[in-house]
């Protein structure tokens, strides 16, 4: 098993179930996209403390905090080739900040997890 700091979640349901509403919601919708939008092989879990998804290296992750969610984009080149809409959400060199009750559009998470695959499969010589 692997270890982890004391009192951090060890699943993504552990994780949600410590997420105050509207957010908890708001993730779970934002779950359910990106798990839709794996391909077969890539694993969900814990990373840094936060819900991380991986495929052949990691891929996307997303949090809670106070006052936003975030989904972390895990290469910042991402940016780059994502639709122009992502100029019209708040970002960080890392990380997309949306609010805590409303989630992300669907099609943008999807288009998200799909571009970070190709990237993925791109740095490891499998396209």
């Amino acid at each position: 098993m692997a270890m982890r700091k004391a009192g951090s979640p060890a699943t993504v349901e552990e994780y949600l179930e410590r997420v105050p509403e509207p957010a908890r919601t708001t993730l779970a919708q934002v779950r359910a996209v990106i798990q839709s939008a794996l391909p077969e092989g890539a694993t969900e879990g814990i990373s840094y403390g936060i819900p991380s998804y991986k495929y052949k290296g990691m891929l996307v992750g997303f949090g809670a905090f106070k006052s936003h969610c975030s989904l972390f984009v895990m290469n910042p080149d991402v940016f780059a080739l994502l639709p122009p809409e992502l100029q019209a959400l708040q970002s960080s060199k890392g990380a997309i900040y949306f609010p805590v009750d409303r989630a992300l559009p669907a099609p943008f998470i999807e288009k998200l997890v799909q571009v970070r695959v190709a990237q993925n499969e791109a740095l490891r010589g499998l396209r």
